[in-house]
């Protein structure tokens, strides 16, 4: 009984406070949130230290704290860099999209075909000095054309593994999805297709950006920075 008293006082001098929270809460959940970057995967759209804003609105309106839909409207498109809960672990993870449901989609030799059309590459940097979690990684950074918009991607020559895969045909009401930097990241090449009931977000831009190697002191360059296509 003292527990349960304390708790009511406890709700009855705060209830303000705890609603507050509990409305933020459902705020990030359903209509926007920002994303921690842990990882060099997209590099170099986004580096390891950013917190990119996503729009959880961009799709549809999900229950909040669910997967479960209230209403559609779009779907991801090739170029959009999405969150998306991971169907191996449930983790979320952001990446690019490549490839949408009825695009059949290749690589040869690390250059990507969709739909039959070679998406052009061209090295712009042979050896740019990117920061990662494992510190500065000298890495190729190439301008490609996806669906016809120029993005920017990464290799690391001395890893490069994942230079080819065979054909295949993303099934309707999926993505495939890769992330920029195309020899370090856990993608559909290792999960499979992404179910776009399982895409939480669109990014749409680096709110802020802490640096790893300097104390995670903030990147004075990355402040409400655009995602570039």
């Amino acid at each position: 009984m003292r527990m349960l008293h304390h708790l009511r006082g406890a709700w009855r001098g705060n209830k303000g406070f705890m609603v507050f929270l509990g409305l933020m809460f459902v705020f990030r959940s359903a209509i926007a949130d920002w994303n921690y970057v842990p990882s060099s995967s997209m590099n170099p759209t986004l580096l390891a230290g950013d917190r990119v804003l996503i729009d959880k609105r961009a799709y549809s309106l999900r229950v909040p704290f669910t997967l479960q839909e209230v209403a559609r409207w779009a779907e991801p498109q090739r170029g959009d860099v999405v969150t998306f809960d991971s169907p191996e672990d449930g983790i979320n993870l952001i990446k690019r999209v490549v490839a949408v449901g009825g695009d059949e989609v290749a690589m040869v030799d690390n250059v990507l075909h969709v739909n039959g059309k070679v998406q052009e590459r061209v090295l712009i940097d042979a050896a740019r000095a990117v920061p990662t979690e494992y510190g500065r990684i000298n890495e190729e950074i190439w301008l490609e054309t996806l669906n016809e918009t120029p993005i920017s991607v990464a290799r690391i020559p001395h890893v490069n593994r994942l230079t080819d895969f065979a054909p295949v045909r993303v099934p309707q009401g999926h993505v495939l999805v890769l992330g920029d930097n195309r020899d370090n990241s856990r993608d559909s090449r290792f999960l499979g297709f992404i179910d776009i009931r399982r895409v939480t977000g669109k990014a749409v831009r680096v709110a802020l950006s802490h640096d790893p190697e300097h104390l995670y002191l903030p990147r004075s360059d990355r402040w409400w920075l655009p995602l570039h296509l």
